[in-house]
């Protein structure tokens, strides 16, 4: 099953430049596990603490917010995952 990985611009210096990437995985969290295993810089920018997803990064599942829960949101061959990062700040 492959699944499409859109990467949000501040990320690609972690996927050499690239915008998007196909992955393996039934669920958001083993397509981003696979995601980081390809590209291991991803796991700092991505995740707090293995299984924990940054406060500031968004997961949208064709278009559509997978909050809260994201890890455990399925998936399917075609679906796309949209990596965003918010604002932070103070």
């Amino acid at each position: 099953m492959s699944v499409k990985v859109h990467i949000h611009k501040t990320h690609r210096q972690f996927t050499d430049g690239l915008a998007s990437i196909e992955v393996e995985g039934n669920t958001v969290g083993e397509c981003l596990d696979n995601l980081v295993k390809k590209f291991p810089g991803l796991m700092k920018a991505l995740f707090k603490e293995k299984g924990k997803l940054a406060n500031n990064i968004e997961v949208y599942v064709n278009l559509k917010s997978a909050y809260p829960n994201e890890l455990a949101i399925p998936v399917k061959d075609g679906d796309e995952i949209h990596l965003t990062v918010m604002l932070t700040g103070g």
